[in-house]
């Protein structure tokens, strides 16, 4: 039996579903420490502006955070020349946040050392093929619950202006 420290929700618990719970969080603990060279928000912020540049509102959307959150960590990558804003084409009022090369040096790093440390450990479940396929419906799902919360895409899915 692991010793009571590696459980994820420690000795004498039986509740599977709080059980997964706690080794998510645990999993997400234990990312902030790998060292990528970016925190995990900075990461996400970068990979998702790495993908053609985004508009600050959409990234606030998609990350879960407050603008003002998303507009400090987004500050933090431009002074640190990672990240560039430009103004959009005909409405200036619209920044996007684009990557500089030397952020998409730190995505590629940040991308191997997260990487890495996933392999490591899907690798001692011995499931690692289904565990990612797994993770990969999770994140479908989680998408589908962000969609089905946003106001807007509901009234639009409802007809509604």
């Amino acid at each position: 039996m692991p010793a009571p420290e590696m459980l994820p929700d420690g000795p004498g618990c039986r509740d599977e579903p709080l059980s997964a719970v706690l080794a998510i969080m645990r999993m997400a603990r234990a990312l902030e420490r790998v060292d990528a060279g970016l925190s995990p928000q900075q990461y996400r912020i970068l990979k998702l502006a790495g993908a053609g540049g985004e508009r600050s509102a959409r990234l606030a959307e998609r990350l879960a955070v407050a603008k003002p959150t998303l507009t400090a960590i987004a500050d933090s990558l431009v002074s640190a020349g990672l990240a560039r804003r430009e103004a959009e084409p005909g409405d200036r009022r619209v920044v996007r946040l684009h990557l500089t090369d030397a952020g998409t040096a730190a995505v590629a790093h940040a991308d191997a050392a997260y990487g890495q440390w996933l392999a490591r450990v899907l690798d001692l479940t011995g499931e690692n093929d289904r565990i990612q396929a797994d993770l990969l419906l999770i994140n479908a799902a989680l998408d589908e619950l962000r969609r089905s919360r946003h106001p807007a895409i509901l009234a639009a899915a409802a007809g509604r202006p």
